[in-house]
């Protein structure tokens, strides 16, 4: 059984851990440190959550896309964040590209969003649902 209140504490770090990489240049003195920091956090949920995460994904997928591989879980963290207080919103356009055809636009990606944990898919920049949710 899946402490959900831990998924989402981990995952809400895992995010922040990349958005905190995400704003350093490879110059900066603390990338290094900062990046071996996301890779061993992104073991440790690909350790704890991964089979779980990974069903979630499946699901999602025989849904929506099913001519896609179900990938890693942390492959369905976005890029970009949209972040106000405690909310992470996934940025428009951000994470994995997938092929659905129920959607007219041609871009549909899903990606990993904490607090609390989802998967959002986009569908061009007029579409956006939470298509699971952790419970």
């Amino acid at each position: 059984m899946v402490d959900i209140k831990k998924l989402d504490k981990d995952l809400t770090d895992l995010v922040k851990k990349k958005i905190a990489l995400s704003k350093l240049t490879y110059a900066d003195k603390d990338y290094d440190k900062i990046e071996e920091e996301l890779h061993d956090a992104e073991d440790d949920f690909i350790e704890n959550y991964g089979e779980y995460m990974e069903d979630a994904l499946a699901q999602v997928h025989d849904e929506f896309c099913p001519d896609n591989d179900v990938l890693l879980p942390i492959a369905y963290l976005a890029d970009e964040y949209i972040v106000d207080g405690d909310t992470f919103e996934v940025a428009p356009g951000h994470g994995v590209l997938v092929e659905a055809d129920d959607f007219k636009s041609p871009k549909v990606t899903l990606a990993l969003a904490p607090n609390p944990t989802r998967i959002v898919l986009q569908a061009g920049n007029d579409h956006k649902e939470v298509v699971w949710q952790a419970k």
